[in-house]
Parts: structure tokens; sequence; C-alpha cells
């Protein structure tokens, strides 16, 4: 997700980079389709081919953030509920943010806009799922403040740890340990595998 990766041979993702990092710079609103073909240097005909609007972009963005955490719920589901399993998708989660800290940016920075989008409804709903997966049905509520804050963690903590620092994989891991120790502590009497 992240322009940090080698996709700069394919166009649509060209774009999908170069978008989120107007959007994050600019805002969402003050950003327009003209901005971001000039910026690739292709005309808008060409931006036009791969995406009609700027919803489109937003939402392929998210897109390629749902599949991973799409077939992560899945696999959860068919897995026992132990706490094995409960560190496995936190760590198979934080695996799938490791590029999306642009995403997650843009999100932090334009609420509104992600909230009126028709994404925002379909991300809460996974998140939603995913704590579903970390919690004991009948948890303490501090246990399940814990399974919350062990997601959170993991989203937050790119981007409020962009600015200390540090390798950027000692900070990822050291987010992930955090949110590992908060799954533990919510499943401390889960069965072991």
């Amino acid at each position: 997700m992240g322009t940090a990766r080698a996709r700069r041979g394919n166009t649509r993702q060209r774009i999908q980079d170069v978008a989120l990092d107007l959007f994050a710079q600019q805002g969402y609103e003050k950003t327009s389709l003209r901005e971001i073909a000039e910026q690739l240097d292709v005309t808008k005909a060409a931006l036009y081919y791969h995406f009609k609007t700027k919803e489109d972009i937003v939402i392929s963005l998210f897109e390629d953030l749902a599949r991973p955490c799409d077939e992560l719920i899945e696999w959860a589901a068919g897995r026992p509920r132990t706490l094995e399993t409960k560190q496995e998708v936190v760590r198979r989660y934080s695996e799938a943010l490791r590029d999306a800290a642009p995403l997650f940016r843009f999100m932090q920075e334009n609420q509104a806009t992600v909230r009126d989008l028709s994404v925002g409804e379909s991300f809460k709903e996974r998140m939603l799922t995913m704590i579903g997966l970390l919690k004991e049905p009948e948890a303490e509520l501090k246990d399940q403040a814990r399974c919350i804050t062990a997601l959170v963690s993991l989203h937050a903590g790119m981007f409020a740890m962009q600015n200390v620092e540090g390798d950027p994989e000692e900070k990822r891991t050291a987010i992930l340990e955090v949110a590992l120790e908060l799954v533990t502590a919510a499943n401390a009497g889960s069965p072991r595998d």
C-alpha cells in the first residue's frame, strides 16, 4: 500500500500512491483529479481509465487492505479460540498493516471524509469482527478494553511512532509486542493449543 513498495510499474498502484500522498498532505477535499494526473505526468483521460473519481481511488485503497483482513477473519473463524490463535491474529494483522501507514495517515487526517465515504462503515465492521476474534464473549470490561486497545495500538502506533527515532521495523516490532501483551493479558484464562 505504501510508496516504499516496489510498485512503480503498475499504473493503478502509482495513481493510488500519488493520490494518497496528496490526500494526506493537502486533504481529500482540496485535492483534485487534475492535480493527481499532473503529479503523475499523465492526462486526466489516462487517470479516468483507472479511476473515475477520488472516491474510487480511496475505495480501491481500502479494498487492498480489506482483502488480507477478510482472509485473516476467515482463517481465524475456522480455528479454535485459543490464546495462540488470538496471538496469531494480531501477528498476521500487524503484517497486513506493514505497508498501510500512508492509508492510516490519510484516515487520521481526513476522519470526516472517511466517515462519509462508503468504506468507513465497512472498515468499522471489520474492526468490530477483529475485536470479536480477540476477546471472549463474556470478557470483563477491562479485558474487552485490552483487546480493543491491542488493535488500536497497531493502527495508531504506525502513525504516532513515525516521529520517534529508530528503525521502522524495530518500531513495528515494539508496537506488535505491546499488542500481543494486551491480548495475552485479556485472555489469560483462555485454553492453549
